[in-house]
This record gives structure tokens, C-alpha cells and sequence, in this order.
């Protein structure tokens, strides 16, 4: 989880797309081309949209939801984590070893603070000494899931998927959740089973609302070796505190659920469909239960992944004028758009070798550095003479 900076991403997801489409059709258009390419770009940026690249997000205090960044070399392991902004990873980290943390919610970001010893932040420097309200984890320091281990992982050569956990945010592979991978994952929260266990009143709620088919249903039986004189008669009088509460709110969801008394095996990860979180109980014992426990951020359905890259991918599209490619194609014949396409295949081969270098040394690739290498296909260009003219 190493940063990509968004404009070498989308070239390398346009790269991708015209070598997958010509291997499928040789006579492919490269409006299709650029067309299937916009849903690839509209999925890279939808996290990065629903950041500023530009200014630091410490003046909005806690965030309620942010990309977020780690520097390996201002903050290494061993030390205190830290993290940092879209925009500082951008103004005042480039050149360093990032982990990039995808999203996190409540968040403020670090840079320049207490725990950088050697940097300022550039673009707001006046910052708290701590954010003592900031929530850290292993994430910070480049590693993952139950395994402890770093994504990629040159030493994992089985292929697999990262599912982020909605509660403790960590990222965890598939073959870990105890579980198997429903489809549809995309559109789907996870809650990993450790935390599961750590609120197991969510339990309660998996066979009612989770995803079907991840565990085994089961039918809790009746206890029938309770004793006679504890079982509850229509004289049998409950401890008026809890009589009291249960008439003051006589429609709390999570207590019928629990008295229909189906449940599913307590192991492995939950998977939850698209609008969960509005069955969730409100009433105002739960809300204090999930207060307590740090959950209540499972009432907000804004607080979702899915409602932050929405909202990315709006303020994005809000932002952005015509493709100026897509209208200059319209204005190609078919042996231009041809001679496009195998260019763009020249330079994505290109540009993997070069790029593939930086893999290999463990560096971070910056804007420097691509600027360099397209000048060096300029100068190609210009030193290139075969004669070819095209005519409309």
C-alpha cells in the first residue's frame, strides 16, 4: 500500500486498458478504449477526490472521514505513529517511503507536530504538540491484517484480496476472515471477528441482517435446566430499574431480535449489506451501548466508505470540464486512432520498465522524476524521423 500519485495511476490504468482491449480486438476504437478506461479512473480517484490535495485538513480538526498517509522515514517503526494528509503527503513528504492507509474516520492529521522531530509542516505549521483524540494501529507502520504483514508482500505469492474491517479499520486478507468472501464485496461492510467479539451484541444482529450464506444459521434452544423457582411466573416481580427502561421504550430492535432467538455461529467475519446500518436499533439504551463501546458511527450511513467515494466521485465530476482527448478523437479517422493506440502502448511499456526500476530499489516515485522521463520521449521524438504523414 506503497502511494501512488493519482496522475501516474491513471496513466497506468489507461495502459492497462488499451492493452486488455487490442488483446481482445484488433480493430477495438479507442473512444471504447477511453470510455471503459473513465470507470477504471473514476474508482482510482473517488478516494483521493474526497480529499484536498492542496491544503491541510488540520484546520477542520478530526475529520470525520480522510485519505490518509504514513512516513516510513520521518516516523519509522519503533517510534510513535503518525499520520499525515493527502496534501502534506504531497507538499511535505514527497521523496520519502509512504504507506498509504486508504481512509480513516475522525482523524487530524500529524504533520509537523510532536512526533516529527526533523519536519515542519509546510502548509500549516501551527499545530497541537498531539492529537490526543487520533486512533493508531499497525496500519502506521506498513503492515496488515491478523498476519502482521506489509501489501504488497514480496514474500505472498498467493493472490488475494484486502477487505477493510468498518471498526477497527484494518485492512485483513481474505483467507484470514474465517469466513468465505461473499460476492458482491464492494458494495458490503466487513466487521472482522475479533471485533465482533469485542461487541458481541452485535451478534445478535448477523442472522437478522448480515449477508446469508458466509456461516451456518443456527436455532438457539429454549434453556430448560433453569430452576424452577427462577423461572418467570405472572406473579414473578423484575427489578423495577429494569422494568422502568423497558417501558420507557418498548420498541427496542436489538431486545426482539434477542427474544426470537436465532443466531449464527460466533466465529469469523461479518459481512453487512448496503443500508445495514439503518436497522441497527436507535433507541436510547443502544445509543448509550454504542457510545460506550465507540461504535456510534454505525448509526451514520455517512459514515461509510462507499458515502465518502460517492461524494468523491460528485465533487470530482462537478470539477472536471469536457475531455479534451475524447473530443479531439471525435475528429480522427480510423488509421490515426490505430496509430494512437500502438503509441500508447509503446510509451505504457516504456514506462513500466522505467517505473519498475523504482519497485526494485524500494523508492518512491516523484513528480520529478516522471517529468524527467517524458522529456526524455520528447527528445526521442524529436531525434526520430521516419517519414510517416498522416492526412485526414
Amino acid at each position: 500500500m506503497k502511494q501512488n500519485k493519482e496522475p501516474i495511476f491513471r496513466f497506468l490504468l489507461l495502459g492497462r486498458s488499451l492493452s486488455d482491449s487490442m488483446a481482445e480486438e484488433q480493430t477495438v476504437s479507442l473512444v471504447d478504449v477511453l470510455e471503459e478506461n473513465e470507470e477504471l479512473e473514476e474508482e482510482a480517484s473517488a478516494v483521493l477526490a474526497g480529499s484536498d490535495s492542496d491544503l491541510c485538513s488540520y484546520p477542520q480538526g478530526y475529520v470525520k472521514r480522510q485519505a490518509l498517509y504514513a512516513c516510513s522515514t520521518c516516523t519509522p517503526k519503533g517510534g510513535e505513529p503518525a499520520g499525515v494528509c493527502l496534501a502534506c503527503s504531497y507538499k511535505c513528504h514527497e521523496g520519502h517511503e509512504l504507506f498509504e492507509l486508504y481512509t480513516k474516520r475522525n482523524f487530524r492529521c500529524d504533520c509537523g507536530n510532536r512526533k516529527f522531530t526533523e519536519l515542519q509542516c509546510k502548509l500549516f505549521p501551527e499545530k497541537d504538540e498531539l492529537n490526543t483524540q487520533n486512533k493508531y494501529s499497525q496500519n502506521f507502520f506498513g503492515v496488515y491484517c491478523t498476519c502482521s504483514r506489509p501489501y504488497p508482500d514480496p514474500d505472498d505469492q498467493v493472490e488475494d484480496e484486502m477487505i477493510q474491517c468498518v471498526v477497527c479499520e484494518d485492512w485483513l486478507h481474505g483467507r484470514h476472515l474465517g469466513v468465505v468472501v461473499p460476492d458482491g464485496v464492494e458494495l458490503q461492510e466487513m466487521i472482522c471477528e475479533s471485533c465482533m467479539n469485542n461487541n458481541s451484541f452485535l451478534w445478535t444482529y448477523t442472522a437478522h441482517l448480515s449477508v446469508p450464506g458466509a456461516t451456518v444459521e443456527v436455532k438457539e434452544e429454549p434453556n430448560t435446566n433453569v430452576p424452577k423457582e427462577e423461572e418467570k411466573g405472572d406473579d414473578v416481580m423484575e427489578p423495577s430499574c429494569k422494568r422502568s427502561r423497558e417501558e420507557a421504550e418498548p420498541g427496542c430492535r436489538l431486545k426482539e431480535l434477542q427474544e426470537i432467538g436465532q443466531k449464527r455461529v460466533q466465529s469469523g467475519a461479518v459481512f453487512w449489506p448496503s443500508a445495514w446500518r439503518s436497522k441497527l436499533c436507535s433507541c436510547n439504551t443502544c445509543k448509550e451501548r454504542l457510545s460506550t463501546a465507540g461504535l456510534s458511527f454505525l448509526l451514520d450511513e455517512s459514515d461509510t466508505v462507499l458515502a465518502y467515494e460517492n461524494k468523491g466521485k460528485s465533487s470530482e465530476q462537478r470539477h472536471q470540464g469536457p475531455d479534451p482527448l475524447m473530443s479531439a478523437l471525435d475528429n480522427l479517422n480510423r488509421v490515426q486512432q490505430l496509430e494512437i493506440i500502438h503509441g500508447y502502448n509503446d510509451m505504457k511499456t516504456e514506462l513500466k520498465d522505467f517505473l519498475q526500476r523504482f519497485a526494485a530499489e524500494g523508492k518512491v516515485v516523484t513528480s520529478e522524476d516522471i517529468r524527467q522521463f517524458f522529456e526524455q520521449q520528447q527528445s526521442r521524438k524529436r531525434r526520430r524521423d521516419d517519414g510517416r504523414f498522416y492526412s485526414p
